[in-house]
């Protein structure tokens, strides 16, 4: 059974592509960004798109019935990477006690050049 997540994001319909899917315990989560709809969050300050980032990656798995505990992989695109500090104390406050394999790596630029990060995330139900 497959089960499909949207953030009401417009571009998912038009692109084609789902927020999150559960595929029996596994959860795939889309590369996020801060954008709300078409509203970005956080212009300029890497710590709050981060944050929020997470937060909408938290209400995916929660739809499909796991939770940030469930998390064993999170891939972090970030456009400096001088500023690693700032995404890992963000993801520390999420992951602090789960501690999930992460990656993180620059490029060049995001689909807006004001998007300063993009996360994916994959997590497995153990329950």
């Amino acid at each position: 059974m497959i089960k499909r997540v949207s953030s009401g994001s417009p571009w998912e319909e038009s692109i084609g592509y789902s927020r999150a899917v559960r595929i029996g315990n596994i959860v795939e989560v889309a590369g996020t960004t801060a954008m709300d709809g078409v509203q970005l969050i956080g212009k300029g300050d890497l710590y709050a798109q981060t944050v929020f980032v997470f937060k909408k990656i938290e209400k995916a798995l929660i739809e499909l019935g796991v939770t940030m505990k469930d998390v064993v992989r999170t891939r972090i695109y970030v456009t400096d990477i001088s500023q690693w500090e700032i995404v890992g104390r963000a993801h520390g406050e999420f992951f602090q006690n789960t501690k999930p394999v992460s990656t993180m790596v620059e490029v060049r630029r995001l689909i807006d050049d004001n998007l300063l990060i993009e996360i994916e995330a994959t997590a497995i139900a153990t329950e």
